[in-house]
């Protein structure tokens, strides 16, 4: 019997997983919803230029017209083109910061469930110690204390978020660790990096591709959560979650196209992450096929 190599690849073609996929109408939506505000956010501001950074007094709160397609804000930052910027620094972090805790939640899971014994016992321990704190918590005291900038909110909410991926990968790495393929490697001489890097990731790639998406969601939120009572990157930089800061006294004004446009952009693009995820694990799922 020969060891599969990459056994994700073994057991999931890539043909019948893209089929999977695009079965699901709501993943394929939420395919195209974050490639539109991956667009609208990096090349956007090549097409729409605006001034992010000075204020202008002659043209605060104006409202939308054919010169400010969504008006200007408080300062006279016009809002389509902070929109855009705002929205390259949620996805910039949502998507660093959701990669950091998968990788760091993957390896110290398939460490955890592949060394067993004591060592899983530990190393699982720290884990539920973490996942008692809310992350929220967390991210909030140290963005009082640091005041973080786009790559501080990046690396604390890596460091704060890769728990729940590292429970997942350790289940999988359970199950994994006792197949024939894996004892065979062991019993050839194969160290256990090689078992865990040959054997064990490639076979929980699905695994790891789903949590990567909900972990992605998760940054989004929670950058807009701090950002939303002023812990958040600061001017002149902001993100949706600041924006809606920002404007929401001038909300009860009338001004609804201050708080409007953020709002839906965050909850569009987090269902769109959700929906991908949601769609891979579908997809990946060995049990729905026929």
């Amino acid at each position: 019997m020969v060891a599969p190599r990459g056994g994700a690849a073994n057991r999931h073609s890539p043909a019948p997983l893209g089929a999977r996929f695009a079965h699901n109408r709501l993943a394929v939506a939420g395919v195209l919803v974050v490639t539109v505000f991956l667009l609208f956010c990096f090349v956007g501001p090549l097409l729409y230029s605006t001034d992010q950074t000075h204020t202008d007094l002659t043209q605060v709160n104006l409202v939308p017209s054919g010169a400010h397609w969504l008006g200007t804000d408080a300062v006279g930052h016009d809002q389509l083109g902070r929109l855009m910027y705002g929205g390259r620094v949620s996805l910039l972090v949502g998507l660093a910061s959701g990669l950091l805790a998968t990788v760091i939640g993957t390896l110290w899971g398939a460490v955890a469930g592949y060394a067993g014994g004591w060592v899983d016992a530990v190393m699982m321990r720290v884990v539920d110690a973490g996942i008692a704190i809310p992350a929220l918590f967390i991210l909030l005291v140290v963005s009082a204390i640091t005041t973080p900038g786009t790559l501080g909110l990046i690396v604390i909410l890596g460091l704060v978020s890769w728990l729940v991926p590292s429970r997942l990968v350790r289940a999988e790495t359970l199950t994994l660790k006792n197949r024939d393929y894996v004892l065979t490697l062991r019993a050839t001489g194969g160290t256990h990096g090689r078992a865990i890097a040959r054997h064990i990731l490639p076979n929980s790639v699905s695994t790891i591709v789903v949590a990567a998406t909900f972990q992605v969601a998760d940054a989004i939120l929670l950058v807009a959560y701090v950002s939303y009572l002023g812990l958040g990157v600061q001017p002149p930089s902001t993100d949706w979650g600041g924006m809606l800061s920002a404007g929401l006294t001038a909300a009860y004004s009338g001004r609804w196209w201050l708080i409007v446009p953020p709002g839906l952009a965050i909850i569009l693009v987090v269902c769109a992450f959700n929906a991908i995820g949601d769609g891979l694990r579908d997809a990946f799922d060995v049990r729905g096929r026929g």
